[in-house]
């Protein structure tokens, strides 16, 4: 028996109520049920939105705990580690996590079966041979710099190389699952196993009598992340794999790597570039500081996870209307989803301004200290959301070099910013350079989008002509 929300609101609702739900769930009946391409992407869209929400809870309860349980300053010491090794991890895919997304619909469209298990096989092993590689790199470079790097980084460091490989593959492994629009197999490993698990093990940990410092806390991120890893290998990859007639692989290593190390530039451009301020703050100012600030940007993935929920969704969809010569299908697609990412983000930024004093104050003594910068960050981040995903619609496009480009540029205003404004402003000069940064960016990933493609990815401007060659 299939499930109706607009019967479940017809039987569950007073006539009123009912009577002013039945269009909204009519159309949510509509579009779960929809075979078509924008049925699919907008199913993937709602579930990872759904997704983003539970996790956001999750990761915000467990963010709460661990910064009450451990206090600001071994909070702080724990967040630039983890961030640092999360940034690393997508590094280390070398943008193959996203090619991926590209490759499996485009060799299943053409029937390309010895490519597609080639892209299936060969991407799994290099990411997991090169991330080990980084992580001994990382390693040496923390023995070698260990004179100045301030004695209570230095453990937790070393222990955080040793999740690098699996945060590594389970970033490709992800983008395999999203090549496939498995939304739950998507988003449940990274955004709700491991962190239920880190909560598990940190309780263990607690009830075990342990210190409750940064130490513990990456221990207890490893272990989570090894198990979450390695159940998403035994459940992804034997499915993709399942799915594809035996036949002998063919590698294409440079054709791979002409798409995805613009990818990897673009990716790890925008890693960097949406934690930067983390990091920078991190060098500049003690762990307290970082916990407060850490605290801020948490409150404000609420808004955030709309834009990554739209990406996950609508990215395998670009690359299928591009490979199939869909010109006009795509320009239309590609201005709902603008639509899809801005009203959502100002909504929920809304939500946050409202509510975001008594959240940072769930973290303890002092985090609301960091509510004043929610009202630039919310105000930059909502005017980011009026392009949507553009940077996903120009590289699964082929245009992977401009964007990449964009972002170098991005990334060195924000860096540069970050130098200059936070020894003088503090906290307030890492917000400064983090909104002026997603404002450039934002406005050069529209023009780029127009330029090249045609489409106007901006909420408030009108459709206009499309250009005829992409």
């Amino acid at each position: 028996m299939r499930f109706s929300a607009a019967t479940t609101a017809e039987r569950l609702l007073p006539e009123r109520l009912a009577a002013r739900a039945l269009p909204w769930a009519t159309r949510f009946d509509a579009l779960m049920r929809s075979a078509d391409a924008r049925g699919q992407a907008g199913r993937m869209s709602l579930i990872v939105f759904g997704a983003r929400i539970v996790n956001a809870a999750i990761a915000f309860l467990s963010q709460v705990l661990l910064a009450r349980y451990m206090g600001g300053f071994e909070y702080g010491i724990f967040v630039l580690v983890w961030v640092t090794m999360i940034i690393l991890g997508s590094v280390s895919c070398l943008g193959l996590h996203s090619s991926i997304i590209r490759f499996v619909p485009e060799y299943q469209t053409k029937g390309q079966l010895a490519e597609l298990r080639g892209i299936l096989v060969g991407s799994r092993l290099f990411v997991l041979v090169f991330s080990s590689a980084c992580a001994a790199l990382g390693a040496l470079g923390i023995w070698l710099l260990e004179p100045s790097i301030e004695s209570y980084y230095v453990v937790p460091f070393y222990l955080g190389l040793i999740c690098l490989p699996m945060i590594a593959l389970g970033d490709q492994l992800e983008g395999l699952a999203r090549a496939h629009s498995w939304a739950l197999w998507a988003m449940a490993p990274a955004y709700f196993i491991r962190p239920l698990l880190i909560l598990l093990f940190l309780w263990g940990a607690h009830m075990a009598g342990y210190v409750p410092d940064a130490t513990s806390a990456v221990i207890a991120a490893i272990l989570a992340t090894y198990i979450t890893t390695i159940i998403q290998l035994a459940v992804v990859a034997r499915r993709a794999d399942r799915g594809v007639p035996s036949t002998k692989p063919r590698f294409l290593p440079r054709q791979w790597a002409a798409v995805s190390l613009p990818i990897f530039l673009v990716e790890g451009f925008f890693f960097l570039l949406t934690n930067a301020d983390v990091l920078m703050i991190g060098h500049f100012m003690p762990p307290t500081d970082v916990a407060v600030y850490y605290a801020a940007m948490k409150t404000l993935s609420l808004v955030h996870f709309v834009y990554f929920a739209v990406k996950a969704g609508v990215a395998q969809r670009y690359a299928a209307y591009i490979h199939g010569g869909e010109t006009a299908a795509l320009a239309r697609f590609a201005r709902e989803t603008v639509s899809w990412t801005f009203w959502p983000s100002l909504a929920m930024g809304l939500v946050v301004l409202v509510l975001g004093k008594p959240i940072l104050m769930l973290f303890g003594p002092g985090f609301d200290a960091g509510y004043p910068l929610l009202f630039l960050l919310v105000g930059a981040l909502v005017a980011r959301s009026a392009v949507g995903p553009a940077e996903s619609l120009l590289t699964m496009s082929g245009h992977q070099n401009a964007c990449a480009a964009v972002y170098a540029v991005t990334l060195a205003i924000n860096i540069g910013l970050n130098i200059m404004l936070i020894p003088v402003l503090g906290l307030w000069g890492a917000a400064i350079a983090t909104a002026v940064a997603m404002l450039f960016e934002a406005t050069v990933l529209s023009l780029t989008a127009w330029r090249k493609l045609g489409i106007a990815m901006a909420v408030f401007l009108p459709a206009m002509p499309k250009k005829e060659a992409m």
